[in-house]
């Protein structure tokens, strides 16, 4: 009797024994482990990441680490680090972290607009994507790329064609490049490349001129004006005189993109460079900026008009005042030149 009493005691004890241990693995595994008050939270986790930089993200966000360590030790996580954005939210448990770290990486919206230089880009970029702006820049300037895909130095920027995507977050530089190739042949699908076979011009040509646009007018309703303006200039074999090219000259002379400019200069137009329009025929090598959709389109779908000229009109800010002739063009001029005059703009 007494040996069955020590049995029964050792089973019960060992019964207690195993559900405590039951109860903690439990606990470990499925008892909720957050430690903020947001709906959720995120983590980045970058291509080279280990387990200890892992912890690091992650240890302002949970309330116990070590038994998050246990759990991702049993389930392989440790070895088997993935990288990418993802979300924790509010009352995942370990399992559930986990989980959600090997198989729920969150793609991101990359946006991007009006770059002048690919520096800018690749700044930009660099602020959303994993890779820096360095490894992005080697990229994108790759000769043996460019060259075989019909780009150079000058055409470039034309590749990149602003908008809205949706990357991973540790996308590579290369493959940030390959998707961006990519969306510029969907951009230039068949009836652009109608649209700028009719206009005499390749796509480049498009987008330098665009961006010529672009500068010119914000707005985007007078863009078809002001393309059909410039079209009418190259039809005609005059030089497109636009001073937002010179602008650009000055810039790129000086290496300097961070100069403000509000006036062009007598002195600016006879800058010796290839995009200084006031001495050089046709479109520009490459584009001065890199034009939205709007002002690509507008080039495309340029207004036919028989204007050559235009000046900003100081009455209607943003718009301009159109001519047809040189004479008129200098009546509409003096009324620019005069407020200019007046706020003191003198570069």
């Amino acid at each position: 009797m007494y040996i069955k009493k020590i049995l029964l005691f050792i089973l019960l004890a060992g019964l207690v024994a195993g559900g405590i241990f039951a109860y903690m693995v439990y606990d470990a595994i499925f008892a909720p482990n957050t430690n903020f008050s947001n709906d959720q939270a995120y983590v980045f986790i970058p291509s080279d990441a280990n387990f200890e930089d892992v912890k690091q993200q992650l240890d302002p966000l949970l309330e116990d680490m070590d038994s998050f360590r246990k759990v991702a030790d049993r389930k392989g996580y440790i070895s088997n680090i993935k990288a990418g954005k993802y979300a924790i939210k509010k009352g995942m448990n370990n399992n559930e972290i986990i989980n959600s770290l090997r198989s729920n990486n969150i793609p991101v919206k990359v946006a991007f607009n009006n770059q002048e230089t690919l520096a800018d880009l690749t700044g930009r970029i660099a602020l959303q994507l994993e890779p820096d702006s360095l490894i992005l820049m080697n990229k994108l300037n790759d000769p043996d790329f460019l060259k075989a895909n019909g780009f150079n130095d000058d055409t470039k920027l034309t590749m990149y064609v602003p908008n809205s995507y949706e990357f991973f977050w540790n996308t590579s530089a290369e493959d940030f490049r390959d998707r961006m190739l990519k969306e510029y042949k969907r951009f230039w699908n068949e009836k652009r490349l109608e649209k700028a076979k009719a206009l005499n011009l390749t796509p480049s040509e498009v987008v330098s001129l665009a961006a010529i646009v672009h500068k010119e007018t914000a707005k985007i309703d007078e863009r078809p004006r002001v393309a059909g303006l410039y079209l009418n200039r190259i039809r005609s074999g005059m030089k497109l005189q636009a001073d937002p090219t010179v602008i650009y000259a000055i810039k790129k002379h000086t290496g300097n993109f961070d100069t403000i400019i509000k006036r062009v200069l007598y002195k600016d137009l006879e800058l010796d460079s290839p995009y200084n329009t006031y001495k050089n025929a046709g479109v520009p090598p490459g584009p001065i900026t890199m034009p939205d959709i709007t002002a690509v389109d507008a080039v495309l779908n340029a207004e036919k008009n028989e204007y050559y000229y235009m000046v900003a009109d100081v009455k209607n800010f943003g718009y301009h005042m159109f001519a047809k002739t040189a004479a008129q063009h200098n009546r509409n001029k003096v009324q620019y030149i005069r407020w200019l005059n007046e706020q003191k703009i003198k570069r």
